[in-house]
């Protein structure tokens, strides 16, 4: 009879009897703590810095490393690095990531944010993209050293152990500590810290590099060479622009002054300029796989099986071609103008929370005047399990109504949590009354619990709940979107797009805020999470009219 899943804390005995789930544990923490720093207590110690939250917002966009980690992900898998690949494929990478993160936070320890924010944030960018690689190359080790001693399900649940002690010591304890030592001696430490998983990364198994089997794009029946070549030269080129965008514009406004006449202006770029990052980003890649497909069933009974190739330059265009076409071109032929619908839903479902994600400490600490301590408590400890709850919530809604109805009360209480927020901004009438009524202030009271922390603690219950159950209806309503073919990138893919959005805004919002306050901006998120309501609606009335097919669907 097979082993029971291990949970809880047999999972961290299990991974102390065993050399590779030891080591997992440990790379679990060490992805988990730089995501959680640069993320988001970094924005906490911008606030107390007094740095102005349209900069925070633009700083936040260093997020889109983890989110678009896969177009560089294939260049990690197949190239070891220069000097540390002695060491071997994964262990190279690794302590290269590793090693450039334990600097990037002492150097984020030795930088004041007020006087040097373009040092700092330069650093934080680096960090980031060093960090995303890191994810890359962890995840691949954890497929690549499984076997019956470790199963992947073991390691991947280990893994998630260290992730999640992680979040809580680069979250709750630095929050904490900062109190009564200081940033730039909380990064200093957690510097140490990120030092010291080197030591694991030293221990750990390596493997070889499976054989190439030639490439993908070469299979009988495809488009022409030079048809692919004019489809991924498009896609490349709205990528190269929308990238090099962001970067300029990114420079540009930190390194002005705030307040200073020629500083760019976050809510014009996201105007004017944002709309096309997302066309190039996401519907020139859509159109031109669909020209792709239309081309390859003209092509098809005339193209004869081409020798496969093994060149570097052949292998990056096959990887191009696999992440961003070929997932797309799949989901644009199998739903047709369904497409619309399903990619608008993609990038509006997670909007209205994930837009003002940077700004949540501020909020907490700088504009509420609440301590370290109630934050660190109520955020990153309680805030967890309500998010437990949610996820639970929404796995079992998802089962109980059905797909549809769950992503759409997802969105609904997602848009409906922003309400919440702009409540407590204005001191919090309705969250107290609503305490009154049900008794939970008087129970809180014997707990001795006042009823301001009561009141930032429903409001945080609520939106991690409404997170939560959002989440968990997204992540299934993607795995059945996914096809079976494409399952693993199109999901990648997919999944990543979800944030585009979002981190586009934030600049724009932290400019509103500032203008107008906490309290309009609040009750704009929740107008603007009705967007996600309609794209739900639109779909649900999709998919009743039109169902994919049972071969295809994941």
């Amino acid at each position: 009879m097979p082993d029971s899943p291990r949970k809880g804390w047999r999972v961290l005995a299990a991974a102390l009897r065993n050399r590779k789930t030891a080591i997992m544990l440990v790379l679990g923490f060490s992805a988990g703590l730089p995501y959680t720093l640069l993320l988001g207590t970094l924005n906490a110690w911008l606030a107390e810095a007094r740095v102005d939250l349209t900069t925070i917002g633009i700083l936040s966009w260093i997020g889109l490393a983890y989110s678009f980690k896969f177009l560089w992900s294939p260049l990690v898998d197949r190239i070891r690095p220069p000097i540390l690949g002695r060491l071997g494929r994964r262990r190279g990478w690794l302590l290269g990531c590793q090693a450039s993160l334990a600097l990037a936070f002492l150097v984020l320890a030795c930088i004041d944010p007020r006087l040097g924010i373009g040092w700092f944030a330069l650093v934080a960018v680096l960090a980031a993209f060093a960090s995303a690689t890191q994810d890359v190359v962890v995840d691949a080790w954890r497929i690549d050293v499984a076997d019956a001693q470790a199963p992947l399900e073991l390691l991947s649940t280990v893994y998630q152990f260290g992730y999640r002690i992680a979040a809580l010591v680069g979250g709750a304890l630095a929050l904490v500590f900062a109190a009564r030592v200081g940033w730039d001696t909380v990064y200093m430490s957690m510097g140490v810290l990120m030092a010291a998983t080197i030591a694991a990364t030293l221990a750990a198994p390596d493997t070889e590099a499976p054989p190439r089997h030639g490439a993908t794009i070469l299979e009988p029946g495809l488009v022409s060479p030079r048809t692919r070549a004019i489809g991924l030269a498009l896609v490349g080129a709205g990528w190269g622009w929308a990238i090099w965008t962001l970067g300029a514009f990114m420079v540009r406004i930190l390194m002005a002054p705030p307040g200073a006449v020629d500083r760019p202006n976050a809510g014009d770029f996201v105007k004017f300029t944002g709309p096309w990052i997302v066309v190039a980003t996401v519907v020139l890649p859509a159109v031109v796989a669909a020209w792709l497909q239309r081309r390859r069933s003209e092509d098809a009974p005339s193209r004869p099986a081409e020798a496969p190739r093994d060149r570097p330059l052949q292998r990056a265009a096959d990887h191009s071609f696999a992440a961003l076409i070929q997932p797309l071109g799949e989901l644009v032929g199998r739903l047709r103008w369904g497409a619309l619908v399903v990619l608008g839903l993609i990038l509006s479902y997670r909007l209205c929370d994930s837009i003002w994600g940077p700004f949540a400490f501020p909020f907490y600490l700088d504009e509420l005047r609440y301590t370290h301590d109630e934050v660190a408590f109520a955020s990153k400890v309680f805030g967890v399990v309500m998010t437990i709850a949610g996820i639970a919530l929404g796995g079992v809604l998802f089962a109980w109504l059905g797909r549809m109805p769950t992503l759409l009360l997802g969105a609904v209480v997602a848009a409906g949590s922003n309400l919440l927020y702009a409540d407590l901004a204005v001191g919090g009438p309705f969250l107290d009354a609503f305490a009154r009524l049900t008794g939970i202030e008087a129970l809180a009271g014997y707990a001795g619990v006042s009823p301001r922390m009561v009141r930032l603690m429903m409001a945080i219950s609520g939106e991690n709940i409404a997170g939560g159950l959002a989440g968990a209806a997204f992540i299934a309503y993607l795995s059945t979107i996914a096809s079976r073919r494409h399952s693993a990138v199109q999901y990648a893919l997919l999944s990543s797009l979800t944030f585009l959005v979002g981190s586009l805004g934030r600049g724009a919002l932290g400019e509103a805020i500032e203008v107008h306050g906490y309290a309009p901006v609040f009750r704009f998120t929740a107008a603007l999470g009705l967007v996600a309501v309609v794209f739900c609606l639109l779909e649900w009335v999709r998919d009743r009219r039109r169902p994919p097919p049972e071969d295809d669907a994941a």
